[in-house]
């Protein structure tokens, strides 16, 4: 206004708006240490990303706090999360997800059959999935398809991409592994476009396998091949490989030659799949599903019991879960 209207008084402008010419002052006095302030905060901030580009908030806040008390200054991670938004200085998180599952294509889609069916012998349903494997400097894609009563890994291929060819190659070895080709069998999948390609089901209907698909995106709807696919992966240690594409290879080779010849499955009455393949009749399953009334008992039960305990000696029973609830209000960004 100053600029507007040279001819009155800083006085004067300040009385309009009921200030004083000191509060006016002490202001811009204020102003510019907050300019100087933000600004050797922004300077610490981009020496240490010099060599730490992606170092997250809460890292640089520990990293600055010894810098800045050597200038006086104080922050808070609010502060600088602002700060740092301001300039547009926030690192995103980065989620890193692989989908193996296009299900939004033209190819025909197939109704699930499986809803209710009761799995009383081998070969009468064969669950299908696709998952990834990161290698050393690229990604590989393992295709399996598990007989659902015996567990057992009917077919699979490795390959470093996700072309329907490697889900051919999976059913290919599967259909050559089957010892009761009289029975009838259902093929259950994802709706990916690999399992709804011409040349899959093409395959199938040469079988006369029944085609079974999921009918959302519910994991449970396939959830035996999903676990399979963990199983493979975490107790084989296979969901991280630092060796090239024909070791891994290798790897997945004898990983589901150990998995089908040699270790007993809770659902199978712990015989190894390759046994339960050759039995008839319900199996009998060896692990517990804990109703939720029980666990909430156990857990009821583990509280009153860390109540009569030390202080110094009680469990964090209920900290991990407060931690993550406090955590999530800024996990966008690091």
């Amino acid at each position: 206004m100053k600029q507007d209207y040279p001819q009155l008084s800083k006085e004067v402008l300040c009385r309009l708006f009921g200030k004083t010419r000191h509060a006016y002052y002490d202001h811009l006095w204020r102003s510019q240490a907050g300019d100087i302030k933000d600004d050797i905060i922004l300077q610490e901030v981009q020496k240490i990303r010099e060599k730490l580009p992606r170092l997250g908030t809460r890292k640089l806040l520990e990293m600055l706090r010894p810098k800045l008390e050597s200038h006086h200054i104080e922050v808070g991670r609010d502060y600088l999360f602002d700060l740092l938004e301001a300039y547009k200085l926030l690192i995103r998180r980065r989620k890193r997800k692989v989908f193996t599952t296009d299900s939004r294509h033209w190819m025909r889609k197939y109704s699930n059959l499986i809803r209710e069916l009761l799995i009383t012998r081998a070969e009468q349903l064969w669950v299908s999935d696709l998952t990834y494997i990161r290698l050393l400097n690229q990604w590989g894609y393992l295709s399996l398809i598990t007989d659902a009563y015996s567990r057992k890994i009917m077919g699979f291929c490795f390959r470093k991409d996700m072309s329907t060819q490697g889900c051919l190659e999976a059913l290919q070895m599967a259909l050559a592994n089957r010892i009761y080709p009289q029975g009838v069998l259902i093929h259950h999948s994802d709706r990916g476009s690999q399992y709804c390609s011409k040349e899959y089901v093409e395959l199938l209907g040469s079988e006369q396998i029944a085609i079974s698909m999921t009918e959302s995106g519910d994991p449970y709807e396939n959830a035996l091949a999903e676990r399979m696919n963990g199983i493979i992966k975490e107790e084989f240690n296979l969901y991280e490989s630092q060796l090239g594409f024909e070791q891994t290879h290798q790897r997945v080779i004898d990983s589901i030659a150990a998995y089908n010849g040699l270790r007993p499955h809770g659902s199978c009455d712990y015989l190894t799949p390759n046994m339960a393949h050759l039995q008839t009749g319900e199996l009998k399953k060896r692990w517990k599903n804990y109703p939720k009334k029980m666990i909430e008992k156990k857990l009821q039960s583990s509280i009153e019991e860390a109540g009569r305990l030390p202080p110094q000696s009680k469990p964090p029973l209920l900290l991990y879960g407060e931690q993550n609830k406090e955590l999530s209000l800024k996990n966008q960004y690091v």
